[in-house]
C-alpha cells in the first residue's frame, strides 16, 4: 500500500483531477483554506458540479497531453486524484504524450481490463513519469478521515459485531481481487459485495432482497467498507456520506463500519445526524478489528 504523501508547502498551487461525487469540492475548499490555490481538471462525463470561482479545464480520461501542458504552464507539480470515475477511455479519445505513446500497450491493458486499483496505479505512474507528485485527498483535507470507535450516539451490539467480522472478511477477499471495497452481512451471513456499480447500488440490491424475502426483514445487518489490501492510498479511499446513510437505512441495516484512519466521511455533521436520527451506528474500525477482532463500543 502507498500512503497519502506529504501536504503541499504553504502557498504552493496544486491540481485536483475532479471525478464524480462531492469529494473534489471538499478537497478544493480545504486547499483554498490552506492557501494552496487549486486548479481543477474536470473529467468529461464525470465532474458535473459547478466550479465557478475556480480556475479549471475540462479533459477526457485519455487527454493527457493538454493536461500536462496546462499544469506545467501554471508551475504546478502536485496533483490530487479525487472523486469517482465510472468509465474507461476509448482508443479514439486518447491524446497521449510521447512518453505515454511508448508505453501504450501496457497502459491499455490496464485501462481496458484492470480493476480500479490497477488503473489508478497506472494513472499515477503516468503523472509521475512527467515529473508530477501525486498526493492523497487526506493530505489536503485531513479532517475528512474517519476516527476510531463510534462517530455518533449509537454503538454496535454483539450481533452487529458478528456481522462486522463477517463483512470484513468478505471485503478483504474482494479487495484482494481488486473488485470492490464493501460488503454487507446480515445475521452473520454475507449477502452482498460491492462491484463496479458502487456502494449505493449494492445497498439497493440488499433493499430489493428484503422486499422479495431473499433476506430476512427481522435481521438488520451491517455495511463494512475497507481499503483493499493492496490499496493505493493516494486515490480512491473508501468513503461514506449522507447518501450512504440513507441507502443503509432503506436496506434495513443497523450500522456502517469503516476503516479508521484510512477512510473518509463527507458532510460529517449531516451524516452523523442522519445516522443518529435513524438509530444507525457509524463505527471506525482499528487495524486489529478489520483483521477479525471484535468492534467494541
Amino acid at each position: 500500500m502507498t500512503s497519502g504523501a506529504a501536504s503541499p508547502a504553504a502557498g504552493e498551487p496544486i491540481a485536483i483531477v475532479a471525478g464524480n461525487g462531492r469529494l473534489p469540492h471538499y478537497v478544493a475548499e480545504a486547499a483554498r483554506r490552506a492557501g494552496n490555490e487549486p486548479f481543477i481538471i474536470r473529467l468529461s462525463g464525470e465532474s458535473s458540479d459547478d466550479w465557478t470561482g475556480y480556475s479549471s479545464m475540462e479533459a477526457g480520461l485519455g487527454a493527457f497531453a493538454p493536461v500536462v501542458a496546462a499544469l506545467k504552464q501554471r508551475g504546478i507539480s502536485k496533483v490530487v486524484l479525487s472523486g469517482g470515475v465510472r468509465t474507461r477511455p476509448e482508443w479514439s479519445s486518447l491524446r497521449p504524450t510521447f512518453r505515454i505513446l511508448l508505453a501504450l500497450p501496457a497502459i491499455w491493458r490496464k485501462l481496458s481490463s484492470g480493476g480500479d486499483d490497477k488503473v489508478l496505479r497506472m494513472v499515477i505512474a503516468l503523472f509521475e513519469q512527467h515529473g508530477f507528485e501525486i498526493i492523497g485527498a487526506q493530505a489536503i483535507a485531513g479532517e475528512l478521515l474517519v476516527g476510531e470507535g463510534a462517530l455518533g450516539a449509537v454503538t454496535p451490539d454483539e450481533k452487529a459485531r458478528a456481522d462486522i467480522a463477517a463483512a470484513c472478511e468478505a471485503a478483504r477477499a474482494i479487495g484482494l481481487l481488486d473488485i470492490g471495497q464493501g460488503a454487507v452481512s446480515v445475521g452473520g451471513r454475507v449477502v452482498a459485495v460491492e462491484g463496479a456499480e458502487g456502494t449505493d447500488q449494492m445497498l439497493d440490491r440488499v433493499r430489493w432482497m428484503r422486499e422479495v424475502d431473499r433476506v430476512s426483514p427481522m435481521r438488520p445487518g451491517v455495511l463494512v467498507k475497507l481499503c483493499k489490501p493492496q490499496q493505493e492510498e493516494r486515490a480512491d479511499l473508501p468513503s461514506i456520506g449522507p447518501e450512504t446513510v440513507r441507502a443503509a437505512i432503506a436496506a434495513g441495516l443497523s450500522g456502517i463500519a469503516i476503516e479508521a484512519g484510512r477512510a473518509l466521511i463527507l458532510d460529517r455533521a449531516e451524516t452523523i445526524r442522519a445516522a443518529d436520527a435513524a438509530g444507525l451506528f457509524i463505527f471506525g474500525l482499528t487495524a486489529a478489528e478489520t483483521e477479525g477482532g471484535s468492534a467494541h463500543g
